[in-house]
């Protein structure tokens, strides 16, 4: 059983979520918060799988509210962030706070739940494609020294910090770190380099442990951020 928190602020929308998620037989949403210091109270106490978390609430906004969520338990829920257009850099900067993937509020009932199952599995990434442009477009301005993030990152990836993480990692891991931020599950990533599923969730591992994140998505951040994937 997944078991889901819904936080945002339009009971309205936490109705809907409810009635979609409670109908599958594999979900149940244990809780509801309507702004981001409920959220946090209640998802320390509940201990759920999964959160989904509005990116724009009232007194703390979803991105505060996940970075305190992730820095304050030591078994943390994966966070899907819930916002209205793609390109919000709230996204990425949710993204880049732990956040394990984004939801857009027009998506279809059947797209909600497939988003929850796969993040809840987390052996692939939640919407590649656009997880994938969101990661360039914003590594990309870094580079250009364009913008900076609200998280305090700023500028471009020192020009070693690919040549960096090369070094960390074996090349087998290299191999399959490149995959994972092409949206590959591990299945996938397996049959690709003609190893077993095992040894890939293996190398997947060693992967996070090496760049110090928790999952996938915040693989393919690091690896854009720095270099080691380029835009385009």
């Amino acid at each position: 059983m997944i078991r889901i928190v819904l936080a945002d602020d339009e009971r309205m929308v936490r109705t809907a979520l409810r009635a979609i998620l409670g109908a599958e037989a594999d979900m149940e949403v244990v809780g509801e918060a309507a702004n981001g210091a409920e959220a946090v109270s209640l998802i320390r106490g509940l201990r759920p799988d999964i959160v989904l978390m509005d990116v724009r609430m009232p007194d703390t906004d979803g991105i505060r509210t996940t970075e305190q969520v992730l820095s304050g338990m030591t078994a943390p829920p994966r966070v899907i962030v819930v916002t209205t257009f793609e390109n919000d850099s709230y996204v990425y900067d949710a993204l880049r706070a732990g956040a394990s993937g984004f939801l857009l509020k027009r998506a279809r009932a059947d797209e909600l739940v497939q988003a929850v199952r796969l993040v809840a599995r987390s052996d692939s990434l939640l919407f590649p494609a656009a997880l994938r442009a969101i990661a360039a477009r914003h590594a990309g301005e870094r580079t250009s020294g364009a913008g900076t993030g609200s998280t305090g990152a700023a500028g471009a990836a020192p020009p070693d910090a690919a040549r960096a993480l090369r070094d960390r990692l074996s090349g087998r891991e290299s191999a399959v770190l490149r995959l994972m931020t092409t949206g590959l599950t591990n299945a996938e990533i397996a049959d690709r380099l003609g190893v077993g599923p095992a040894t890939v969730k293996t190398h997947v591992a060693g992967v996070l442990a090496k760049l110090g994140v928790r999952d996938r998505t915040q693989a393919v951040i690091a690896a854009y951020e720095c270099g080691f994937v380029r835009p385009g």
